[in-house]
């Protein structure tokens, strides 16, 4: 089998960011741009000669055909064995997870996480190191150079790999292992929680619906909830991977998991309601009549977690991304235990995991995760409630009515502004920055500022240090309004406005109603009509 080598050119715009890099699937269908990025990759890692890869993503369309051209350049770049989901299919927990039990070199995962699928919509890839977590800021800092000097890249001319059968196949001189996707994870699921405790739970009648939203949680929950721990079939909806996920929008959040939360909200609810997302690393838990924001979630899985026997000896550490709300950071202070704040992204966790400062993180966007692997884990943070419960006895409603009066509550939401012109949004966010300086002691809308600032950090491990990373405003009486721009969007910019009000006393308060004075000072202080002209959410969470 020859390896060829083929000349192409720079491809503008292949800057990853956060997330990998994410575009239109017909971009990444133009001929070189998937390439590209792919050798780039090779190429910042010092060459494929030797090493081993996972490869593996969420179902989405595209994705079957983007696993022949990375199996084919992996074999053109000298990689001695990858390791492929079967079907394609590898949820980005479950790879991370095969990248550490293998000791393998790193990995692709071909996902564009919770954004739609289909042939007009969002297609994404994203390299894992050894580690199994997202590249760090240097190495995508590398992969970003490389895009813009690329002029060839290497690959086998061969027939395709069949992925419709576990085996062992070869493409020239590298091995193909194809594996089945669920199996390594459920055995890892099972050394984590209590699952006798759970398989009596729902022995006992207790009843859920897990939303899989037609993506790659799927056969995962089949294999976990309905198969290992017993739950009724049925219990997981929407179970079957589709490539454009039914036409919906593979968000695990109140509006676009509509139709679970109108079933939890209703008298034939069960007593749990949970859903994940596109590529199986977001979370999002419903009791009855109760939803649990994803602030309040990590928080009470980091001060239960003890129940479960991966973690009954305690915590390292409990880490945040910037954007959520404190209420992880009492239970840290409780426990007499670290407390770290982090950009948004999961790769400023890995430092922490790493070293042994932390064992849960979580981020406002519903990833919630722990050491066990180093990628967020939406069914992790599924089977985590569940043996809570299973040990408390008590409901979703109470164990969280239960953490209020223990800890307070922050109320606390997030405002995203979507599709908002480029300059406007950049517009806002300088004006912001330039009025930083001189925003304490003044007041808003009946809100006197106390702090404001651009966040900036400083990483405890190793030193490195991460600016502009969303600008914070704090207010007397507990109060905080964060401003973002977002990475995830594949046209125009997103505004995300994160509000927070702490309350120990007040706690029974609708949230919307409690941030009524927040919301108000935060957008008199962007002049938010002014730049983009609305003050309005496309969609609040």
């Amino acid at each position: 089998m020859k390896i060829e080598t083929i000349a192409t050119n720079p491809i503008e715009g292949q800057m990853p960011g956060t997330s990998g890099l994410r575009k239109k699937t017909r971009v990444f269908m133009e001929p070189g741009y998937l390439e590209n990025f792919v050798q780039a990759t090779f190429d910042a890692i010092g060459g494929g000669e030797g090493k081993t890869l996972i490869v593996g993503g969420d179902g989405r369309y595209f994705n079957k055909v983007a696993i022949q051209t990375i199996l084919k350049m992996a074999a053109g770049n000298g990689v001695v064995k990858v390791i492929v989901g079967k079907d394609g299919i590898l949820s980005t927990p479950a790879a991370s997870h095969l990248i550490r039990l293998n000791k393998a070199d790193g990995g692709f995962i071909l996902s564009a996480s919770h954004n739609p699928g289909g042939i007009d919509e969002d297609f994404g890839i994203k390299f894992n190191g050894q580690n199994g977590g997202p590249a760090p800021e240097n190495l995508t800092a590398k992969i970003f150079d490389a895009t813009k000097t690329i002029a060839k890249f290497k690959t086998v001319s061969t027939a395709e790999i069949n992925l419709n059968a576990c085996g062992s196949p070869s493409l020239g001189a590298m091995e193909v292992q194809i594996v089945d996707p669920v199996e390594s994870y459920s055995a890892l699921m099972e050394t984590l929680f209590d699952f006798p405790a759970i398989r009596g739970l729902f022995k006992g009648g207790f009843t859920m619906c897990f939303d899989a939203m037609h993506a790659v949680t799927g056969p995962y929950a089949k294999a976990i909830l309905e198969g290992a721990l017993g739950a009724t079939e049925g219990t997981v909806a929407n179970g079957v991977p589709l490539e454009d996920f039914g036409k919906g929008h593979p968000d695990p959040n109140p509006i676009w998991a509509k139709t679970l939360m109108d079933l939890m909200m209703s008298s034939a609810a069960p007593d749990l309601g949970a859903a994940s997302d596109g590529d199986g690393d977001r979370n999002m838990i419903v009791g009855r009549g109760a939803y649990v924001t994803p602030s309040d979630s990590l928080a009470i899985l980091a001060a239960n977690a003890h129940l479960a026997p991966a973690y009954r000896d305690g915590l390292a550490g409990i880490a945040r991304s910037m954007p959520t709300s404190a209420a992880s950071d009492r239970v840290a202070k409780k426990l007499g235990i670290g407390s770290y704040e982090t950009p948004t992204g999961w790769k400023f966790f890995g430092n922490l995991l790493d070293a042994g400062k932390v064992t849960i993180c979580g981020e406002e966007s519903a990833g919630t995760g722990s050491s066990h692997v180093r990628e967020k884990d939406g069914l992790w943070a599924v089977l985590l409630w569940l043996n809570i419960l299973a040990v408390r006895k008590q409901s979703v409603a109470e164990i969280v009515s239960d953490h209020w009066q223990r800890f307070g509550r922050d109320y606390y939401s997030r405002y995203d502004y979507e599709n908002v012109a480029t300059g406007s949004a950049n517009q806002l966010m300088q004006s912001l920055c330039s009025k930083l300086p001189g925003l304490a002691g003044q007041a808003f809308a009946g809100m006197t500022v106390t702090a404001a600032d651009e966040f900036s950090y400083h990483d405890p491990v190793d030193g490195s240090v991460s600016n502009n990373q969303g600008i914070r405003i704090y207010f007397e009486g507990g109060s905080r309004a964060v401003f973002r721009l977002s990475g995830t969007g594949t046209q125009g910019a997103t505004i995300r406005l994160y509000l927070e009000q702490y309350s120990n006393t007040d706690i029974g308060r609708d949230t919307q109603e409690a941030l009524q004075g927040v919301r108000a000072a935060a957008q008199s202080i962007s002049d938010m009509n002014a730049h983009i002209g609305r003050v309005e959410p496309d969609v609040i969470t």
